[in-house]
């Protein structure tokens, strides 16, 4: 079975939440195969993902009955996964009971809160080693899918379990949703370690997730840039949390000066802080920095993962050997994903990337061959974690409103350009509850004209904020 859950001690304890409730290693291995007795064959399922019971059983019974599951948010805005559903067509979902009333299909299987709903579309032809399918950008719930095999998941499983050193003595707690490809490779290295999972639905802006943080002694805690700044904000470093062990990093650059601080508090603490870089067409890592290294690297994404390698070209494609030259980073490895999909008919397509990524971000490396983001060459930004693609954002925004309009920023804060006034207020609030984002992450900006160059294309680089 996949993360080898049948040739664990079926009484070893695999998750445990906040109620008290515990899930076994036999007890998934279990329900893997009531799972697969109702579906009966290898088709497309959505699973509508919270950090619960109900989801990890659901996506571990996929993964190991060859079912291909679509991992969704669920807290996405309905009308953005209806578009989703019309467009792929799954033959199921799997969803908590709070989304089963919006959502008018058969109930035919119910667990843990969660139900399996046929929706009446037809199985179609998968490509027969597509194990997973998460979105570019779940935030905005894009069509855009990256296509995941078993051998890239369980490949980026084990370099993860590797340079962490993880084994079954590990307890992390799920302060990442399972649908962001860094919060699902904390579960996947996890449970094919034979660790214990402690899940949580509660932000670290509770008070119940610390409690139920020192309860379970956890080990190891998994944040993105907003995550640690928020952390600092909230005195982290004053907390008494004596079973941490281990802290990591990704979903977005940390701020050179953050990365030292923690650093800094860490190496006090006796605590293994490692700063890493992955994206979601790479299944989840790509380079970690050794928590050794954190204070003399600070500011660097470090090396890449055990099977990855990583290298720069100009703008002419051609390999960049000097350091401190930037260039876009390259990454091959085992764990490059199959290619994207945006249709059912994609779904059937075999290897496109041939374990290759050009990433789209640009970096450079030191003499001693430690990398180091410089910027991005894609319209992506990094909100709170969360990747959000700023056309897909226009799109919404220029459908909704019928508006000339153009969106730009940084990470943590996105900007919306408008030429009408009375449109700068309700843009970025729609933006803010489609997204699922704090209405701080946005701003807007009246501009006379979006800039445009002769080919009618948006000259991004003249929007200000």
């Amino acid at each position: 079975m996949f993360f080898e859950v049948d040739k664990k001690d079926p009484n070893a304890i695999a998750a445990v939440n906040e109620a008290g409730g515990t899930l076994t290693y036999g007890s998934l291995v279990d329900f893997a195969a009531k799972f697969g007795e109702v579906i009966g064959h290898r088709t497309l399922i959505f699973i509508l993902c919270k950090n619960e019971f109900g989801a990890l059983k659901g996506y571990v019974s996929c993964l190991s009955g060859r079912i291909v599951p679509l991992m969704v948010d669920a807290g996405l805005d309905n009308e953005l996964l209806m578009n989703l559903i019309e467009t792929y067509k799954p033959e199921y979902l799997w969803v908590p009971e709070e989304k089963k009333a919006d959502l008018d299909y058969e109930d035919c299987f119910e667990s843990d809160g969660y139900h399996l709903l046929k929706t009446g579309y037809p199985s179609y032809e998968l490509f027969d080693e597509l194990g997973l399918l998460l979105t570019t950008s779940g935030s905005t719930g894009t069509a855009k899918l990256v296509r995941q095999s078993y051998s890239n998941i369980e490949s980026n499983a084990r370099a993860i379990i590797s340079y962490l050193e993880i084994d079954e003595n590990e307890r992390p707690i799920t302060n990442l949703p399972m649908s962001y490809t860094y919060g699902l490779s904390v579960i996947n290295s996890h449970l094919l370690a034979g660790a214990k999972i402690m899940m949580t639905s509660r932000s670290i802006f509770q008070r119940e997730f610390w409690q139920f943080f020192k309860e379970g002694e956890v080990t190891s805690i998994a944040g993105v840039p907003y995550t640690y700044e928020m952390l600092k904000k909230m005195r982290f470093f004053r907390m008494q949390l004596p079973s941490l062990k281990t802290m990591t990093q990704a979903g977005g650059k940390l701020s050179p000066e953050l990365h030292k601080e923690f650093g800094e508090y860490a190496a006090e603490k006796g605590i293994r802080f490692f700063v890493m870089y992955g994206q979601t067409e790479a299944t989840a890592r790509m380079s970690y920095l050794p928590y050794e290294k954190t204070l003399e690297k600070y500011g660097s994404m470090g090396i890449a993962i055990p099977g990855g390698k990583f290298s720069l070209i100009d703008v002419d494609g051609n390999e960049i050997s000097e350091p401190e030259v930037a260039g876009e980073l390259v990454y091959e490895g085992p764990n490059v994903t199959l290619g994207y999909g945006t249709c059912p008919e994609d779904l059937a397509k075999g290897d496109e990337n041939h374990g290759r990524l050009v990433t789209g971000d640009i970096a450079k490396f030191d003499s001693d061959g430690y990398y180091y983001i410089v910027g991005r060459k894609k319209r992506f930004l990094k909100i709170f974690g969360k990747r959000v693609n700023l056309d897909e954002c226009e799109k919404l925004l220029k459908e909704k409103f019928e508006i000339e309009c153009a969106c730009s920023g940084r990470d943590d804060l996105l900007g919306v350009f408008v030429t009408d006034e009375q449109f700068a207020a309700p843009c970025v609030s729609y933006l803010s509850d489609k997204l699922g984002l704090h209405n701080t992450a946005f701003t807007s900006r009246v501009v006379e004209e979006i800039p445009k160059n002769e080919s009618g294309k948006t000259l991004y680089k003249d929007l200000i904020l």
